[in-house]
């Protein structure tokens, strides 16, 4: 096989990727992986990480990328810290055009390039990121136990958050931009029933503060308005839950795309739209989006890759 022609073709590092590229390689598929220039995924955001199975006292989410990305290279993976600007799933072998202009042809194409949390765009939550701001409550919510925190959103999701985050903290927040909530009347009723949340409606978020870690947040409620007043909570904790976006624009015209623009596969499998190329990990996951969960479908779309070389 020439060296711009590959049987197997992985964009995106991360859990779900390189998962992938230890199945195909062990299936002697010799796959070649484009991690991108910041390779890794969002674990590459996280601090510790103590819900993925076999690290019982907890790994560090770069370290744990890093040993699955030795992984793949063990068993002969060709990993290459490179973008795939622009692709062409039209016709076999597919043709795939690199940051630097290269071209490389694929037989089969398994695409994880994630999703990204969205962010309220505050200086102050790339400060305090992993030193208190999240964006997974299921990820990190066990580091504040018996400890006071907050989560942005109006929706289901966000209300999931709440919930799941009342179990374990003394005090839940839930800052809500509008003087209502979106979120189904089944989820608002459940809300109600947790004494320890407390529902802050017409509430914007200016800044967070803390000396080394989060301490705090400056928030303004009825923005705008003669009844503007602006006070603080302390917390410990503070939580994003106003979505994700799927990094699926470089397969518009491409692939079919749900109305998230996550990209819609033939579960179980990680079959795509169009036959030979799959998806793997929180690309085609707007549900779960767990490290662990994603590392499965990328075991998945290996094996899917793999039956459709050799039928």
């Amino acid at each position: 096989m020439s060296e711009n022609h590959s049987r197997c073709v992985i964009i995106g590092g991360g859990p779900a990727g390189y998962t992938a590229a230890v199945y195909a390689s062990r299936a002697n598929l010799t796959p070649t992986l484009y991690e991108g220039l910041q390779p890794g995924g969002q674990l590459t955001t996280t601090t510790e990480v103590e819900n993925f199975p076999g690290f019982p006292a907890g790994i560090q989410g770069p370290d744990l990328v890093l040993e699955m990305r030795k992984q793949a290279e063990r068993f002969g993976a060709h990993i290459i810290s490179e973008t795939v600007s622009a692709v062409d799933f039209s016709e076999r072998p597919f043709k795939l055009t690199l940051a630097d202009g290269s071209m490389m042809k694929a037989d089969t194409v398994i695409i994880a390039t994630g999703a990204s949390a969205r962010y309220l765009g505050l200086p102050d939550e790339q400060k305090y990121l992993g030193l208190g701001v999240s964006a997974c409550a299921t990820c990190d919510g066990f580091f504040y136990r018996k400890k006071r925190v907050a989560v942005v959103g109006g929706g289901d999701t966000a209300c999931e958050e709440a919930l799941y985050l009342s179990g374990l903290a003394e005090k839940v927040y839930l800052i809500v931009r509008k003087g209502f909530l979106r979120a189904s009347q089944v989820m608002q009723n459940r809300l109600k029933e947790r004494d320890n949340i407390e529902i802050l409606f017409n509430c914007n978020t200016v800044s967070l503060f803390g000396d080394e870690v989060l301490e705090g947040a400056k928030l303004v409620e009825h923005k705008g308005t003669d009844q503007e007043r602006h006070f603080d909570i302390k917390i410990d904790g503070f939580f994003l839950a106003i979505g994700h976006t799927p990094n699926t624009t470089l397969f518009r015209g491409q692939l079919e795309l749900d109305s998230e623009g996550y990209i819609v596969v033939a579960a179980p499998t990680t079959h795509t739209s169009v036959d030979g190329v799959f998806a793997a990990g929180d690309v085609a996951d707007p549900m779960y989006q767990q490290a662990i969960n994603a590392a499965g479908s990328g075991c998945r779309a290996a094996l899917d890759a793999e039956r459709f070389l050799t039928l």
